[in-house]
């Protein structure tokens, strides 16, 4: 299976809006620009080998109720760093 035909079912994902650290003035500290994603790794109905590996390689990414936490906060707007996890979640 190639990487593009891998389909991530919804229920598995859920995002937060949080406030974003370091440079950015006032306005970083009182809006919130950071997103989070949250993948529940047993809802994608993982080989346990393959959840063991993904956990290995994830490292502290990973919580102990089984999410793997992946936070961006790239750009000083709510919109922007949406429009960057929609794209891909590209660093």
């Amino acid at each position: 299976m190639r990487p593009e035909e891998v389909q991530i079912p919804e229920d598995a994902l859920s995002e937060t809006f949080l406030a974003a650290t370091g440079p950015g003035g006032q306005n970083v500290n009182k809006v919130a620009t950071a997103v989070q994603l949250r993948v529940d790794l047993f809802r994608l109905g993982l080989h346990p080998d393959a959840y063991e590996r993904l956990k290995q390689i994830a490292g502290s990414r990973v919580t102990n109720a089984g999410e793997l936490l992946i936070t961006a906060r790239r750009f000083r707007t709510r919109t922007r760093t949406a429009r960057m996890r929609v794209c891909g979640w590209q660093k």
